[in-house]
């Protein structure tokens, strides 16, 4: 296969936005795509265990840098977060679209979902304004196919102008051909070349003064059509970076923004104003990928989208949908706290037990009290009683809610509520991570980073610390039965 995983160690070293090479022949590759698109199975089975993580500088997300080695080259994975968008609505998409533009990589892996390729096409078309070095991975061509799905991955890329690469990355297929893609893009065999979005004709015409100053003022690290776009704009922080990137001269700056000040005048006589200048390139960008879609996937059958459509009906409606969603909730906390009673009875009467022979040792060993005490009075007791009480009902509760999740009914969940969270000034996605917490709290507040509004993700950090999870409401009788066994036993008889 001529794929192995680099065994020296050596990673890359964050440093802002930008990848240290240890040598200056390897190749810095960042890996993006929305989540659950089976990105992070890509990244692990290319680099295996030769990876670490940390977060970015000043950011509070999680990234994923390994190494692998493809005949004989070294390369760098930087897998980025699981963004939908480049638009920069959450800290996520901001890290995405900070390093794909300034993270100085050698190319750009895009994996998209073959099952649901228009929605994931979105983020293809704006990666590809920023670098032209794009590959996009269709994967979970396996899933496809049992959906009678089929895409046709060379009518695809020659729509798109860049590699496309089809592959099932749980089984391995395709991986060999991407790293094959890659190393022809990194070297310079391949030369992809993107096809652009038209947009509306007043936004081509406000835009096209501005990229062709860039263009003769002749500095290529940014690209000059996305950089133009950008301008228009209200993020006046992605502003500063590309003016910083672009290192102008003052005059030379001031000439550049006063092109982007006639331009949204000039948009403002046709009725777009700055507010809605994203949404106008949006929607452009929208139907591209709609465009797209309709040439190279066909659905062979319509049977699984007629089941969906049956089941929205019925787990969306008004009607049932609020009642359905209280069964199931109802169903699994029942499971989890009847359920938990059998193991948590077995695990306390082995533990207890095992603390008898401990102190039976330290009576044995003549051990002062105290050290009895601190040791298994103390950390030993209450290990157990931890372990007895909320291992197993975090391990029936998390695999039931995994399973809703798999089934896709979380969605419809915040879906459901969403309307009802509104009125709270808050967000649909909060009902799922107060779900998380009834498990455990620690996991309800992580999970609150899918919020991408910032008022929104604070409201549910604070809020979801009063959701009682295992710790707080633990199963009646197991968790009865244990602490009476604890508070009648005689600390002298110990």
């Amino acid at each position: 296969m001529g794929l192995t995983s680099d065994s020296t160690g050596k990673h890359a070293v964050d440093q802002g936005l930008v990848i240290v090479k240890q040598t200056p022949q390897d190749h810095v590759i960042a890996l993006a795509g929305n989540p659950n698109v089976g990105k992070s199975t890509v990244f692990n089975e290319l680099t295996g265990m030769n990876q670490h993580t940390g977060n970015w500088p000043g950011k509070t997300v999680t990234n994923a840098q390994g190494s692998y080695t493809y005949h004989n080259q070294n390369y760098i994975l930087v897998d980025l977060p699981g963004t939908y968008s480049l638009m920069a609505h959450s800290a996520e998409e901001e890290v995405a679209r900070d390093f794909i533009c300034f993270g100085k990589s050698d190319a750009v892996v895009v994996v998209c979902d073959a099952t649901c390729l228009e929605r994931n096409l979105n983020l293809v078309l704006q990666t590809m304004e920023i670098t032209d070095r794009v590959i996009v991975c269709v994967n979970l061509m396996d899933e496809a196919k049992k959906k009678d799905i089929r895409v046709d991955v060379n009518r695809l890329e020659k729509l798109l102008g860049v590699p496309v690469v089809p592959a099932s990355a749980r089984s391995g297929k395709g991986l060999d051909q991407l790293s094959r893609t890659v190393e022809r893009v990194c070297s310079g065999e391949l030369i992809p070349n993107p096809q652009k979005i038209q947009y509306l004709r007043t936004l081509e015409s406000a835009v096209r003064p501005m990229e062709e100053f860039l263009e003769q003022f002749g500095r290529h690290t940014v690209n000059s059509r996305w950089a133009s776009l950008r301008m228009l704009e209200q993020d006046e922080k992605l502003k500063e970076s590309i003016l910083r990137e672009l290192g102008m001269e003052q005059a030379f700056c001031e000439e550049y923004l006063s092109l982007a000040r006639k331009a949204q005048e000039a948009l403002a006589q046709n009725g777009i104003d700055a507010d809605v200048v994203q949404d106008k390139i949006v929607s452009c960008i929208v139907l591209e990928a709609e465009g797209i879609c309709n040439e190279c996937v066909c659905f062979q059958k319509e049977c699984c989208d007629r089941r969906d459509r049956k089941l929205d009906r019925i787990l969306t409606s008004r009607m049932t949908g609020i009642p359905i969603m209280i069964l199931l909730l109802m169903v699994i906390f029942w499971l989890t706290i009847t359920g938990a009673n059998y193991p948590s009875e077995l695990l306390s009467t082995g533990l207890f037990w095992i603390q008898d022979r401990l102190t039976d040792l330290f009576h044995w060993l003549n051990a002062p009290e105290w050290l009895h005490g601190a040791l298994v009075l103390g950390v030993y007791r209450v290990l157990a009683w931890v372990v007895s009480v909320m291992l197993p009902p975090m391990a029936i509760f998390f695999p039931l809610f995994t399973l809703l999740e798999d089934f896709g009914y979380l969605p419809r969940v915040a879906f459901n509520l969403d309307h009802y969270f509104k009125k709270a000034k808050t967000c649909g996605k909060q009902a799922l991570t107060m779900c998380m917490g009834f498990g455990c709290n620690a996991a309800g507040i992580v999970g609150c980073r899918i919020i991408d509004s910032p008022r929104e993700r604070l409201i549910a950090t604070i809020t979801n610390n009063f959701v009682p999870c295992n710790g707080r409401f633990p199963p009646p009788t197991a968790g009865q039965q244990i602490w009476l066994k604890i508070k009648n036993q005689p600390l002298n008889s110990l």
